[in-house]
């Protein structure tokens, strides 16, 4: 998992809608990344749906929130659809986990994206990181709180 102080890597990815969505779009403002394994998946769903629920506290704290799984954009967006998430989700589907694995967040020997969250800062450093240690426990929303109060 990538470690806070270090520079948030680059990326450009396609969201539900196959806009191109960049880090670069959220300089000057905090930015939490939640990798998560995949679309429709019970546990993804409740995890998605706990943090449509905190969203406006999350902004109001000064961040955006930013799902990212190897999904394609069209199971993205069915799924924001399905679930009524109004976050927008990234497609690292190909070459399938690159920025996943930059971060520090692509399972390789599973083939999806390990339950992580990771906050950028406005100058585009990680300020904080964390993997779960298991694909059934959601990192709850208290982690972000948390994270956005240090």
């Amino acid at each position: 998992m990538i470690e806070p102080g270090s520079p948030a890597p680059d990326f450009t990815l396609r969201d539900q809608d196959l806009e191109k969505v960049s880090l670069g779009n959220f300089a000057g403002r905090r930015v939490v990344l939640c990798f998560y394994p995949g679309d429709f998946s019970p546990v993804c769903s409740d995890q998605l749906s706990i943090y449509q629920e905190v969203l406006e506290e999350v902004r109001a704290r000064g961040a955006e929130l930013v799902g990212i799984s190897v999904d394609s954009p069209f199971v993205h967006r069915a799924f924001r659809e399905q679930l009524g998430l109004e976050m927008p989700l990234l497609s690292d589907f190909h070459p399938k986990g690159r920025v996943s694995g930059a971060y520090g967040a692509y399972r390789s020997d599973r083939g999806f994206d390990n339950r992580s969250l990771v906050l950028v800062g406005p100058d585009g450093t990680v300020e904080w990181s964390y993997a779960s240690p298991s694909d059934r426990e959601i990192p709850g929303a208290n982690l972000i709180f948390d994270a956005l109060e240090r």
